[in-house]
């Protein structure tokens, strides 16, 4: 009884599900939708990857009376880029809702765009707690129709110091509400805030530490600190990938890494709190399509970063929690796909990898590493498989990945769906990936022609 089909979900829900191939339940999932679609509190436990996005989503969009344009649901994250996910997510699973309006209430982006969106009508609001906070206080948003709170990854938000924001947000919401509360971990402060905000909340923990890395091949390299960026660069010739992610625990030690990278004509990206949030989902938009090889992070891409066949995570520093290396190796090995995570340790961390695995229920791997290649990374790396164009319209201007599409593929054209990556869509910009070898061409159909009838300024933004 795993199916979706088996659960009370409208026509239009079960169509996208099937569309996207989700016929399954994972197991946070077949336990925690039954209870949320009767109406009823959780406390779900489940570690990152584990599905529970839709676990939520499904029944605030089940329940939606999409004719009421009043925000009927509220979820609060961590940081912006897991707000963005869930966005995405909900605009995904939503997609055959006719009007659905879902807003993203996140810094780093105008907050008068966000105003503006909020009065125009929205069902759903996704946001951080300060952000959301701000919003309240400007009087520039209407709680009384909330029927649905999430606090999604609410550890985290504890641990980010967002405790007096959340119970401030909480006191504007109408009592008579549905609150579901997701974390991986459970302390004193967890139960604080289910005891305050919950009324007999069922309490669902998935167990799957073993589950979650089962896919995923972990190993360890030891090093002296004055050899680790050149352990690094080993590593990446003996683990050749086609989507890589560089952990940091310093954007002092990002910036460093991208330069020596950089250095070596590898296609390569940084993401840490510095940069603005257009800057953030330009990177990560050609990460994703394949534009970059390799992106190199600090923790803040750990969370909420939905990246499809990550095949190489190193964690270039030890993470200071070891709950940590989980969110990070997680993003790879997901679906059933295989992947590898690299620890780079020196020899005194021995208790620390010890404390790493244990937590991932695995022993790592300690392999012999190869030497360094004199003519330095290998070329597949220095050559990336897509590039991407800008489009200056988006969302806003009603653009859809279909009139790219057919834009690019119209009469004359030399190029076919196969030559065209991922298209993205965001507020005002879309990204679209194409074959390295046809991006010129592309880039001067789509720069001397238009896209359903209008013309828009288009660059090569992964050059």
């Amino acid at each position: 009884m795993t199916n979706f089909s088996t659960l009370d979900f409208a026509p239009e829900l079960l169509a996208v599900l099937s569309e996207l191939g989700y016929n399954e339940m994972t197991p946070i999932q077949a336990q925690a939708l039954p209870p949320l679609l009767a109406g009823s509190d959780i406390i779900g436990q489940s570690k990152t990857g584990s599905g529970k996005t839709a676990a939520f989503t499904l029944p605030i969009l089940n329940k939606l009376d999409v004719e009421n344009r009043q925000l009927q649901a509220m979820i609060l994250c961590p940081t912006r880029e897991l707000a963005a996910q869930v966005t995405s997510e909900i605009r995904k699973l939503g997609r055959k809702i006719e009007g659905l309006k879902v807003v993203a209430l996140t810094g780093g982006q105008p907050g008068r765009e966000q105003a503006e969106a909020l009065s125009n009508g929205a069902h759903i609001a996704v946001g951080t707690p300060g952000r959301v906070l701000d919003h309240i206080d400007r009087a520039r948003i209407e709680l009384s129709n909330i029927q649905t709170l999430v606090l999604d990854e609410a550890d985290k938000m504890l641990e980010m110091g967002f405790a007096e924001e959340l119970k401030a947000i909480i006191k504007e919401l109408p009592q008579k509400r549905q609150t579901a509360l997701f974390s991986a971990t459970f302390q004193e402060s967890i139960l604080d805030l289910t005891r305050r905000y919950q009324k007999n909340p069922q309490h669902i923990t998935i167990e799957e530490g073993t589950e979650a890395t089962a896919q995923i091949q972990q190993v360890v390299y030891e090093c002296a600190a004055d050899e680790k960026a050149n352990t690094l660069m080993r590593i990446l010739q003996q683990h050749p990938a086609n989507s890589t992610i560089i952990f940091c625990n310093t954007k002092i030690a990002v910036n460093e890494l991208l330069e020596k990278i950089s250095e070596q004509d590898v296609s390569c990206a940084s993401l840490h709190g510095d940069l603005e949030q257009r800057e953030r989902d330009r990177v990560m938009t050609l990460f994703r399509n394949g534009s970059y090889r390799i992106l190199i992070a600090t923790d803040v891409a750990a969370r909420g970063l939905d990246i499809e066949n990550l095949e190489l995570v190193v964690n270039y520093d030890l993470p200071a929690q070891a709950e940590t290396y989980l969110h990070r190796i997680g993003r790879t090995g997901r679906a059933g796909k295989s992947g590898t995570a690299v620890v780079i340790a020196d020899k005194r961390d021995a208790l620390k990898v010890m404390e790493l695995e244990k937590i991932a229920s695995a022993k790592f791997e300690k392999p012999s590493l190869g030497f360094k290649n004199q003519f330095g990374l290998s070329k597949s790396l220095r050559t990336s498989v897509m590039q991407t164009l800008s489009i200056s319209g988006g969302r806003k201007d009603k653009l859809r990945p279909g009139d790219i599409l057919g834009a690019l593929t119209s009469e004359g054209s030399k190029l076919t769906a196969g030559d065209i990556g991922k298209i993205e869509i965001q507020d005002k910009y879309s990204y679209v990936a194409i074959s390295s070898q046809y991006a010129k061409s592309a880039f001067e159909k789509l720069r001397d022609g238009k896209i359903k009838g209008r013309k828009f300024q288009i660059k090569i933004v992964s050059e």
